[in-house]
């Protein structure tokens, strides 16, 4: 089992990651603060949809989007985005109590947050997209287009019949506000939240055990799929509210899930293996599966033999007849009347027939318990 390392090998160990993420913050918040590429239009007179013609209508925000007040505010947002998966992973290590599992924790974490929050914020400021509530934001004027103060960029009142406009005549001013309202593509908050709420979502799985080699009970498949209920809620809530529209919410979802997967897996030794994926992954070694499982105890679950840990003679390799008989004492007791026991070790010896050597037993139990699978 590895030792608690001390602060400063701790320090020295992550040094590039820290220095890293504070690197990629300052860059997404750079990118976050600044106009958006290119120029975003938008239509802003009604196509008769059975004629075919211009009806003239201004399009104002009771007409396009009626914008409704938001459910869960922009603070409460990161709170549950980033501050309840954390809390989650923190009490966990109440029952696990390993700094080398919690240090490889927070660090995934942070990867999978950090990193798809940067990549979402360079497709807004080169992509992005209007939001639903953006006319409410904008508060246009056709009439500004006809003022060269106003019309910089000439593209006002053009387009097949002459609708299409840019936010040069928007009211509202060249604000912050605006802005945002442009950058709709993809949903900064479901990134966020599904980055946060997936990454728990693969811990609980591998410290449950939900999806392994025994039976678990029904309340570990419902709790391993409360932080999916969770992301699901809030981002359907950022629909209702008009804050996007919802392809913005299934691409921030997407992304944020690849992330998701893709940190988990840096920092432990599997995703989906049941057998190695609670193990965090050291940085000076590589982890060997042929030389068996390090801190196979490091798990939330008592069921299966699952926080047994193995003495070191359990971790040896068995011939294929041992590991296969599941513990049919019968083919134990052929090989010692055929002759061809001494193929095996000798502690595996059979004495009065099915009688076997304490090793073996302890061996031959722990395939019920699923702990040699550890």
């Amino acid at each position: 089992m590895q030792k608690r390392p001390s602060f400063v090998l701790w320090l020295k160990a992550t040094w590039l990651d820290i220095f890293t993420m504070l690197v990629l913050g300052a860059i997404a918040i750079g990118v976050y603060s600044i106009r958006p590429v290119g120029t975003r239009m938008f239509p802003l007179t009604v196509i008769d949809d059975r004629t075919g013609e211009d009806t003239g209508e201004v399009v104002y925000p009771e007409l396009a989007y009626p914008y409704r007040s938001q459910i869960i505010s922009s603070g409460l947002d990161t709170a549950l985005a980033i501050l309840v998966p954390l809390f989650f992973l923190l009490i966990i290590q109440i029952r696990i109590r390993n700094f080398w599992d919690l240090n490889n924790t927070v660090i995934g974490y942070i990867y999978s947050i950090e990193t798809s929050a940067a990549f979402q914020v360079m497709i807004k400021w080169l992509i992005g997209g209007l939001r639903p509530n953006f006319y409410d934001i904008c508060k246009p004027d056709p009439s500004l287009a006809s003022d060269p103060t106003f019309n910089v960029t000439g593209w006002n009142g053009v387009g097949y019949r002459q609708y299409m406009y840019t936010s040069d005549i928007c009211t509202s001013g060249q604000t912050r506000a605006l802005w945002n309202a442009m950058q709709s593509f993809p949903s900064g908050h479901s990134t966020t939240i599904w980055a946060a709420y997936v990454y728990l979502y693969l811990y609980l799985n591998a410290k449950l055990k939900v999806f392994a080699n025994y039976h678990p009970s029904m309340w570990k498949l419902i709790l391993l799929y409360c932080p999916i209920l969770g992301a699901v809620l809030v981002c359907g809530s950022l629909n209702i509210d008009q804050s996007h529209n919802w392809y913005d919410i299934v691409a921030g979802a997407i992304i944020s899930t690849v992330f998701a997967f893709s940190s988990y897996r840096m920092v432990y030794a599997s995703i989906w293996d049941w057998r190695v994926n609670h193990i965090p992954l050291n940085r000076a070694s590589a982890f060997r599966r042929s030389e068996g499982y390090e801190a196979s105890d490091l798990v939330f679950t008592n069921r299966a033999g699952w926080r047994a840990t193995q003495p070191a003679e359990e971790k040896e390799a068995l011939p294929t007849t041992v590991l296969e008989n599941d513990g049919n004492m019968a083919s134990v007791a052929n090989a010692q009347s055929d002759g061809t026991m001494n193929n095996y070790p000798a502690e595996y010896s059979v004495t009065n027939g099915y009688s076997l050597g304490q090793a073996q037993c302890s061996l031959l139990r722990s395939r019920y318990r699923g702990e040699d699978m550890v």
